[in-house]
């Protein structure tokens, strides 16, 4: 890509401007693409809304006030969002107390010897205390009961119990952190040098690590970490900007399989401790309880002796670009340390991380279905080698709001919301108290304040230059167009962007940035001269990986258009779902997208589990409306399109669609959902509902080729088997060119196929030595009943 080879430090703004103006790079609110490009101009009439103009950028990262109000008054005050953005990684000698030739040739160690590594950080007696915690003693003394239960008690005493402790100090000592000041220092510095050498930048806002001090100086209570998960240097990442900070760094919750010879003694030196990806890794399947034992104490001594915590609630990084479903294991002990008075009190900051570019550079080969490459120091030092060669653009790192009351008060709070699908029917049996020592209650608060930080933490993330280019170049200009264009859209992309409240990971000259976005997209892209090399023509290119990798970055940008994309998608969709011109009722448009955001509850969360699915798209309707490419029509209710569903579907729906708080006289009272709503005929909002509509058309290709697919399944089949069949079918009407978008057939979409229709009914899951088969369950072994489930997918697909 000869285009790109042009960009370099020189002429590419960015928004990562460093402390004081001293960086080469531009500040973040500059507006100099607006008069640079006559090109950018011209986007006053272009689809996007001519009053985004000229806005200014948003400070994400607030606490819900539902949920935690006292976050909101206690941790937050107004000149916080003035103080700006900081790049962490350009340093000279004005961050150090000495100055001249010698400071500036030293300022990266002169920087990291002023450190304040903290004396607190460091946990003492650890094992010990662990060791001799009820809990775990009461585990030891179980395990050796069960080994041989007709031994004397006094011989358990003297002779398993001793042999169960020793396995169960064995587990600790591959466990337990061990962190090394001096070696911090060091790898502060060596990731100084290293972070320079691939990034372009690593951008924080000061005014979120100013709450972060306040929430760590002020309350007497450990932080706990909840950040998104996209890249192993993720785990480097938060230690390296607390660091800088002069902020405790966190012990770091790591997956075994980083447990690699000389690579572990590293992640231990910086905090890490090992757990077990699958906690029971016993042979015969049951829990085990010695570990799990082990784990709760261990993890609840941290936080006793004041320990900050970095735990990845989505488990693995993200295959999708997307948040993986969150995984709620280790927020669970968090919590019930806190239930059983154990720690008083905790703090917990969920963290969105963006990258132009992850190091890992994709993850293709898993997408193909190829089985996942285990992790080696051979394998980290190749690819720390292959990350000194390219550079990977920037980085945002953004610390939202410390939730300083979400679990104290549980029994008020939002989050106690009990599902609709649960309790549907069953008022009159929930309890008055609602208590977390009663364990229903407790499952549905640990999950739903899981779900709720990584929304915050998605919804948080930065939106980087990859993410709307490669949304772009998919979903608006698939055929490919000219560079003038691509800038213009860009431009107004952003714009859109940042007037729903979602800051960018960017900003200067956007010619500029396009190209560099470009550059960093590399082979995904084609790029041709055009008119005698006086324009530049750009295409995505058709090759299935690259259209997978191009998917990955333009995920990043699904959450912010995912609830008008389902009332565009429904809204827009042919067949019995009304088309363009069509008159619609904003309460069946409602209840229709409602049903469909619980059909793809396994591929984005639309609302936190705190907020209704009627308050999301209501709001969405009233934001399309604003924007004129919805409109309300003063017609004949005959004339509506035709109101049964396509499918009967036999799941309720997820939240009530109207709150329960609402009275006849609120803004969704009995005025406002009789209106009736068209889409405007206009070439520009046309356009952009093709658009929303296109985000989704992946999405609903992979699940109508399921749908398709699971005719097929005649008899009961090991479900790996069955995944492994149905990507390659989806995989094969690819590569033929049946299906309309290639990257309908990752295998990421393939397995949320596979768990919507077992969580629909659609398949039934049964065990049978130890192997997990899926079957089609009895309401859909009639022909009739898959066809209505394709009928009702497809009723949702562009024509």
């Amino acid at each position: 890509m000869d285009v790109a080879v042009t960009i370099g430090p020189d002429n590419l703004l960015q928004v990562n401007g460093a402390d004081q103006g001293a960086s080469r790079w531009k500040q973040p609110n500059d507006d100099s693409d607006r008069s640079s490009s006559p090109s950018v101009l011209r986007c006053v009439s272009s689809t996007w809304k001519e009053g985004l103009l000229n806005r200014k950028r948003p400070f994400v990262g607030r606490c819900c006030h539902s949920c935690t109000p006292q976050s909101q008054e206690r941790l937050f005050n107004p000149s916080i969002p003035s103080l700006g953005l900081r790049n962490v990684i350009y340093i000279n000698d004005t961050h150090t107390r000495h100055r001249g030739w010698l400071a500036r040739r030293l300022s990266y160690v002169l920087f990291v010897l002023e450190r304040d590594v903290q004396k607190d950080m460091f946990a003492r007696n650890v094992v010990d205390n662990v060791l001799n915690n009820s809990r775990v003693e009461s585990a030891i003394v179980e395990v050796a009961t069960e080994s041989d239960p007709a031994v004397a008690e006094s011989e358990v005493e003297h002779k398993a119990v001793s042999k169960v402790r020793r396995k169960a100090r064995g587990f600790l000592q591959e466990m337990v952190a061990n962190i090394s000041p001096a070696f911090i220092r060091l790898t502060g510095w060596a990731l100084l040098k290293l972070f320079n050498g691939f990034f372009w930048s690593i951008q924080i806002h000061k005014g979120q690590l100013e709450m972060v001090k306040k929430a760590a100086t002020e309350y007497n209570a450990p932080l706990v970490f909840l950040p998104v998960h996209k890249s192993h240097i993720d785990y480097l990442l938060i230690t390296f900007i607390l660091f800088c900070h002069n902020i405790k760094a966190p012990h770091i919750a790591a997956g075994n399989n980083l447990n690699i010879p000389i690579f572990s003694t590293l992640i231990r030196k910086l905090g890490g401790f090992f757990i077990r990806r699958k906690l029971d890794e016993t042979p015969d399947g049951k829990k085990d309880v010695l570990y799990r034992s082990l784990l709760h104490a261990y993890t609840e001594e941290l936080l006793r002796q004041q320990q900050f915590l970095e735990i990845f609630l989505e488990g693995t990084r993200s295959r999708s670009g997307k948040p993986s479903p969150a995984r709620a294991g280790m927020l669970s002990i968090v919590v019930d340390a806190m239930c059983t008075g154990a720690i008083p009190d905790v703090l917990v900051v969920p963290v969105g991380i963006s990258y132009d570019r992850i190091l890992e550079g994709n993850y293709n080969s898993e997408q193909l279905g190829k089985p996942k490459k285990n992790e080696s120091l051979w394998g980290v030092a190749c690819g720390v080698f292959r990350m000194l060669r390219k550079n990977y653009g920037c980085v945002r790192v953004d610390f939202t709001h410390a939730l300083a009351d979400s679990v104290h008060a549980a029994d008020t709070s939002p989050l106690f919301r009990p599902n609709q699908a649960q309790f549907e029917g069953e008022q009159e049996e929930q309890p008055n108290i609602r208590d977390l020592s009663d364990e229903p209650w407790r499952r549905q608060f640990i999950s739903n304040l899981a779900k709720h930080v990584l929304f915050t933490a998605n919804k948080s993330s930065a939106i980087m230059s990859t993410h709307i280019v490669a949304c772009l170049l998919l979903y608006r200009h698939r055929k490919g167009v000219a560079l003038s264009k691509l800038v213009e859209d860009f431009f107004n992309m952003k714009e859109e962007i940042l007037s729903r409240d979602f800051d960018l990971g960017f900003s200067g000259n956007s010619e500029d940035v396009v190209m560099h976005a470009l550059h960093l997209l590399g082979n995904c892209v084609n790029v041709t001269s055009t008119n005698r090399n006086t324009e530049f023509a750009i295409a995505p290119s058709s090759k299935v990986p690259a259209l997978f990798e191009l998917n990955f970055y333009s995920n990043g940008l699904f959450h912010v258009f995912i609830s008008d994309a389902i009332i565009g998608t429904e809204h827009c969709a042919g067949g019995e779902q009304g088309g363009p011109g069509t008159l619609l009722s904003q309460e069946r448009l409602i209840r229709v997208a409602a049903g469909l955001s619980h059909f793809l509850t396994n591929e984005v969360a639309v609302a936190p589990p705190c907020q209704t699915i009627y308050q999301v798209f209501h709001d969405a309707v009233s934001r399309l409306i604003q924007y004129g490419v919805l409109y309300v029509a003063e017609e004949d209710q005959e004339e509506l399109s035709p109101t049964e569903e396509p499918w009967p579907k036999k799941f309720p729906e997820p939240l009530s669609w109207r709150s329960d708080e609402e009275d006849e006289d609120s803004d969704f009272g009995e005025e406002q959902r009789d209106r009736y709503l068209k889409v405007s005929m206009s070439p520009e909002h046309q356009e952009f509902f093709v658009f929303l509509q296109r985000l989704l058309s992946p999405v609903l290709e992979a699940y109508s080729g399921a749908a398709i697919f699971v005719h097929s399944l005649s008899q009961p089949m090991a479900e790996p088997e069955y995944t492994q069949q149905l990507f390659r079918y989806l995989l094969a009407r690819t590569e033929k060119g049946v299906a309309a978008y290639g990257e309908s057939a990752t295998h990421y979409l393939v397995k949320n196929t596979v768990r919507t229709f077992k969580e629909l009914g659609v398949l039934k899951e049964r065990r049978e030595n130890r192997v997990s088969l899926v079957e089609l369950s009895s309401t859909f072994l009639p022909q009739v009943n898959r066809n209505k489930l394709l009928h009702y997918i497809l009723g949702f697909t562009l024509l």
